[in-house]
């Protein structure tokens, strides 16, 4: 799968050379490149931001570096152009799985008080929100697009059906998870992980992701009863 992400800030996204995803990356199921909008700017000092109409704080970042980034990218329009806005749709592990099935993703990352919106009207496809809360900018955001999106491409987790039993799988929070000692600071495992009956500890699991969701995320089971998740 091809990702771009287009930014001012392209460094930032260095930490998607580590770990899961960083290994995907090098190993090719995951063609991702930041690609900087600065360097398509045809301001002499490549200046991507201005003044916003009507007034106000901040600043807006321009439409001209923008489209002809867009336009160098994905001439075809042959990926799914993203835009990272708090306006967007809630990003969710439904979605999640929807893009990584999908067409290769082109991620905008705003900056400042956001991007003029005719660049949006012309060129962007969908918007996606990681939450309703206010970053400083997109990238953040997209990199947890990239992270989420990534797991659901084959071959990028070591276990196939890792994700498929991971919090939000089927509606409700994950179970905790222990490993070696079986008992630490006067804390014991719980003897049914113990035991070898995989009959009992599937049903232990799923009595605990339950409880867990029941106490913690009840909207979830709200959602899962109309059908929403």
């Amino acid at each position: 799968m091809k990702i771009r992400a287009l930014t001012l800030f392209p460094g930032m996204f260095a930490c998607l050379n580590e770990s899961i995803i960083g290994r995907a990356i090098k190993n090719g199921k995951i063609d991702f490149e930041a690609v900087d909008i600065r360097a398509y700017s045809k301001d002499k000092h490549q200046k991507c931001d201005d003044t916003p109409y009507g007034g106000g704080a901040g600043m807006v970042m321009t439409p001209q570096p923008i489209y002809d980034c867009i336009q160098s990218v994905d001439p075809g329009h042959d990926y799914l152009r993203v835009y990272m806005s708090p306006k967007g749709e809630k990003l969710s592990d439904r979605l999640c799985r929807d893009l990584a099935l999908g067409r290769d993703l082109l991620l905008l990352c705003g900056h400042y008080e956001g991007v003029d919106q005719r660049v949006l009207d012309l060129c962007m496809d969908k918007e996606i929100s990681v939450g309703d809360y206010v970053l400083s900018g997109g990238e953040l955001a997209a990199m947890v697009v990239v992270d989420s999106v990534s797991r659901f491409v084959d071959g990028v987790l070591g276990s196939a059906v890792s994700h498929e039993t991971e919090t939000f799988s089927d509606g409700l929070l994950e179970y905790p998870h222990y490993t070696r000692p079986p008992e630490f600071m006067g804390l014991k495992v719980p003897e049914v992980l113990l035991n070898g009956n995989h009959k009992e500890i599937d049903r232990y699991r799923r009595n605990t992701s339950v409880d867990l969701t029941e106490r913690l995320r009840p909207d979830l089971l709200e959602d899962k009863a109309d059908g929403g998740v």
